[in-house]
């Protein structure tokens, strides 16, 4: 009669290189199917439906695109060329890049980007460290206040940010940051709408997660930290995608607060160059593709994690 050993050592790297490929292949065939979903959701069922949705998306390509390119074309001709009667495409005289030349020699522009990206940058950071915790405690806390506090943050959303100028000027006279690039930063940082995302993304996070965290004993900070953050990287990159953009946009504000030529921002300071010129089509147009590029690029660059984070927040319409 022979006995088997019970208590033989187990190694652990045994099943591994069985258990590996099978992972990939689970994880590939999942990726699979959410992208035929997707598919399915974007163009619809049957060679009909796809046959519509695809020249629905053509004819709005074409539709985004076209003003882009005149943009483009009307900011490499001459003036004489771009305000000729009637237009052409393509221009009597040639194409040419003095357009670009004569806006760039015309004023300060790296300094008015680098002052973009300075204060678009700083508004982008502040409003996620601020509307990332104002979002948990909205979604997964319940304390005294709390339908006050979310009720008073969706009604923030219907006050056109005209009617803040006033006070807000007055404020940063107050606390002397007006006519200073904090000044043109600070009061760009709260964003209730941002929270509003954010939140209806907590919300869908599975609470197993959390509770499994605070049973190895983590605190509301370290789960937030550790836990929702990293889950929610798609969402939080597609709302300081489009923080950056409106802070990088805006153009009354900064305008209302500076007057020193050398803290306006890209808007104010092409304004300016615009205004002393006048009406010159071609290099306008050269203006706008100057201050456009850097969006563009950064849309072009993060337009994955842009679709990826509202498309599952509820705001993509599943």
């Amino acid at each position: 009669m022979t006995q088997t050993a019970t208590n033989a050592p187990i190694d652990p790297t045994a099943a591994a290189p069985s258990a590996l490929p099978s992972a990939r292949r689970a994880r590939r065939a999942a990726d699979a199917a959410e992208n035929r979903r997707q598919q399915v959701l974007t163009l619809g069922r049957g060679p009909v439906m796809r046959a519509v949705a695809l020249l629905a998306l053509v004819v709005a390509t074409i539709a985004w695109a076209a003003p882009l390119v005149y943009a483009v074309a009307t900011s490499l001709k001459t003036e004489g060329d771009a305000s000729a009667a009637p237009l052409r495409f393509f221009p009597e005289h040639g194409w040419t890049l003095g357009n670009y030349t004569a806006v760039l020699s015309a004023g300060a522009i790296p300094l008015w980007l680098w002052n973009s990206v300075l204060v678009s940058t700083v508004v982008t950071l502040l409003t996620l460290l601020v509307s990332a915790p104002a979002a948990y405690a909205f979604s997964r806390h319940r304390f005294r206040g709390r339908g006050l506090l979310f009720g008073l943050t969706v009604a923030a959303i219907m006050v056109p940010p005209q009617i803040l100028i006033v006070p807000l000027f007055e404020q940063m006279k107050l606390f002397h940051l007006s006519d200073t690039l904090a000044g043109v930063a600070l009061p760009q940082v709260v964003a209730p709408l941002m929270v509003i995302v954010l939140k209806n993304f907590f919300d869908q996070i599975p609470p197993e997660l959390e509770e499994a965290a605070r049973i190895d004993g983590a605190s509301n900070l370290r789960i937030l930290i550790s836990v929702i953050l990293p889950l929610s990287r798609s969402i939080l990159v597609a709302v300081g995608i489009f923080v950056f953009i409106g802070a990088w946009n805006n153009f009354l504000w900064p305008f209302i607060v500076t007057n020193s030529p050398d803290l306006m921002t890209i808007p104010v300071g092409l304004g300016t160059v615009k205004n002393a010129y006048g009406v010159q089509y071609a290099q306008g147009m050269a203006s706008a593709i100057i201050g456009a590029l850097p969006l563009l690029i950064v849309f072009v660059l993060f337009q994955r994690h842009i679709v990826r984070g509202f498309a599952t927040t509820g705001l993509g319409g599943q």
